[in-house]
């Protein structure tokens, strides 16, 4: 016998079920959602906190005449299974499969394409005015979560609506988390709101006292309305939208399909534009996801039965060697002090965070602010660490180039999740960063080759007294020892191996691909010498003045995108010198997006593991006649 969630090819489908039914839909979609990501790795919690809105939303707006805007996007896995996409749903975050984010080719339901934090808003708004202009009948919702909400461009938005008055919904969805733990006054504001039960009776009997108070002449009339804006600042939920120009609704229970239903109903009928404030819990349905929310926000393979992750290596992440070294260095440096923007524990801060709570700095979904925050701590005599994924300090390029670079700051990035990440997609690979970098003066650019190798370079950028990047991968190392004391790389590049015919530079995790290849280009007769860059900018130009002299023939890799990366600076510094003589055969990734699919897999289709290099290379020598 079928289940509900088979029956429904499309989002009409919901208008004929009974509220019971919803019920029964909703729970089918928690057992799917959780034997799914099992498999496939995902945003589980997100998801279970919003199966019931999710439903509700279908069930009263006309998607795609109507449209739905997903802040993030992290949370639309609901939306995907309600939208025709339940047959493919197996397929989900997999190469050429389902993506784990909205994507506007992927289906008209898909409204507008998201990733990034704090876009909701602004998108729905574009879409409301445009519905407006053109006389349109259709309505425009965001939704939007409280971590999403401390974002500055979510503001900017809210402040815009207001201001144009058009008709548009933004459901909050409140779980009081984003990653980890919501920080910061917004976040205490909804709390408030959410767990004063005062609020909600003291605006109901003040309304109702206003109401019986007879408007006696205009003065009486004005002072009744003086004393009820008065009385609103004090006890009525929601004044901070309402003030920006929003009807406020709420705060409702986001698990109640019959109450969702009602009030955002009641929200489509509103002209204007219209607040609804929904409380979820975040993991709802699955208990390791529910008391462990951090963990289960976007999460690997694991056991149902257990909560527990299939354990993909044995190696140190990055990350926790980044976490671990950031705290050993600050034990003797009291200057040290480290800043993210919602992600303490995926950037590795967890343990500084314990250790130094006052020298611990979580702005919120905030680069922008994060890094000028970091400017004025370096002004201020202090050594700040900024630690952020590559794809998220996109959104802070003006602070970086304006506020830390110009005027010289030591602060230093620890740029996490650099290169292709994997089953997230094109919205977090982090292969544009030695692109958009890379022309910022004053600015040096470094990358491991591996965990031990990220230690000297955490400890040497705290020496330099200038603005610093340190770029490094998701996941695991290469397993070496991480115990050796720690020292200064000089600016230099280093030698891994002598040959005479072609040579391999690797940027950062290339380089031990690069080894790789080069011992499979040697079985085939051809010897090559492996050069690990380390600095990206500024080059070793020694090194390279001595490549083109005894080798002629230079191979730069990295896993950033070809136009503007790391060989492309090899190849301007070999023209500024006139080494006419010198071949380079840059490799890297093509102008395009890169689409979602396992590290590996990614790095073969685009030649970037040891077996490409290798056949990259033979390719190569061979069109010059060289065996």
């Amino acid at each position: 016998m079928a289940t509900i969630l088979e029956t429904i090819k499309g989002p009409r489908d919901l208008d004929k079920l009974s509220f019971a039914q919803l019920t029964k839909l909703a729970q089918e979609i928690r057992d799917l959602l959780i034997h799914t990501v099992a498999k496939t790795g995902g945003h589980l919690a997100p998801n279970l906190g919003v199966v019931e809105l999710s439903i509700a939303l279908h069930r009263v707006f006309d998607s795609p005449n109507d449209k739905i805007v997903w802040d993030v996007g992290h949370q639309a896995y609901i939306h995907k299974l309600l939208t025709g996409r339940y047959n493919r749903f197996f397929t989900l975050r997999q190469l050429q499969g389902l993506s784990g984010f909205p994507k506007r080719h992927e289906s008209e339901h898909d409204a507008f394409g998201t990733g990034h934090s704090s876009t909701s808003i602004s998108a729905a708004l574009g879409m409301a005015a445009a519905y407006r202009l053109a006389n349109k009948r259709a309505k425009a919702v965001a939704v939007i979560g409280d971590g999403s909400l401390t974002g500055g461009q979510a503001f900017e938005a809210l402040n815009h609506a207001g201001h144009l008055n058009t008709d548009l919904t933004v459901i909050l969805n409140d779980n009081e988390m984003s990653i980890g733990k919501n920080v910061g006054a917004m976040a205490e504001y909804l709390t408030k709101i959410r767990t004063d039960p005062m609020y909600s009776k003291a605006k109901r009997d003040i309304e109702y006292l206003l109401k019986r108070i007879p408007a006696i002449g205009e003065g009486v009339a004005k002072t009744v309305e003086r004393v009820k804006d008065s009385l609103k600042y004090i006890v009525v939920p929601g004044i901070i939208f309402e003030e920006l120009g929003f009807t406020y609704i709420g705060p409702i229970d986001g698990h109640n399909i019959v109450s969702l239903t009602e009030v955002l109903q009641k929200a489509k009928n509103i002209r204007g534009p219209v607040f609804v404030h929904v409380i979820t819990s975040k993991g709802k349905g699955y208990a390791p996801a529910e008391s462990n929310a951090d963990k289960f926000h976007s999460v690997g393979s694991f056991c149902i039965e257990s909560g527990e992750l299939v354990k993909k290596s044995n190696t140190l992440s990055y990350t926790a060697v980044f976490g671990d070294t950031l705290v050993d260095l600050a034990n003797n440096n009291p200057d040290i002090v480290a800043i993210t923007a919602a992600m303490t524990e995926g950037t590795g801060l967890k343990k500084f965070a314990a250790r130094y709570p006052d020298r611990f700095f979580d702005v919120g979904i905030a680069e922008p602010h994060a890094v000028t925050l970091a400017g004025g701590l370096a002004a201020a005599g202090k050594k700040p660490v900024v630690a952020v994924y590559s794809t998220f300090l996109q959104r802070a390029y003006d602070q970086v180039l304006h506020d830390i670079c110009l005027q010289q700051l030591p602060v230093i990035f620890a740029v996490d999740r650099a290169g292709i990440i994997g089953e997230d997609g094109p919205t977090h690979h982090g292969v544009f960063d030695y692109s958009f970098l890379r022309n910022i003066p004053g600015l040096t650019i470094m990358a491991p080759k591996d965990e031990n190798e990220l230690r000297h370079m955490l400890y040497t950028a705290l020496q330099l007294n200038k603005p610093v990047v340190i770029r490094y991968p998701r996941g695991g190392g290469l397993g070496v020892a991480v115990t050796e004391p720690f020292k200064l790389i000089d600016g230099s590049a280093e030698m891994l191996r002598s040959g005479n015919k072609v040579a391999l530079v690797g940027a950062g995790a290339m380089v031990d691909n690069c080894v790789k290849a080069a011992e499979l280009l040697h079985n085939q007769g051809v010897e090559a010498t492996v050069l690990n860059a380390r600095f990206i900018k500024p080059l070793d130009e020694q090194a390279f003045r001595s490549l083109a002299k005894d080798v002629g023939i230079i191979v730069t890799v990295e896993d950033n995108v070809l136009a503007g990366g790391f060989g492309s600076a090899v190849l301007e510094y070999i023209n500024s010198q006139n080494f006419n003589w010198v071949k380079i055969l840059r490799l890297g990734l093509p102008d395009a997006f890169i689409e979602q699919g396992p590290r590996s897999a990614l790095l073969t289709a685009y030649g970037l593991d040891a077996e490409g290099i290798a056949r990259s290379v033979r390719q190569y020598l061979h069109g010059f006649g060289v065996q």
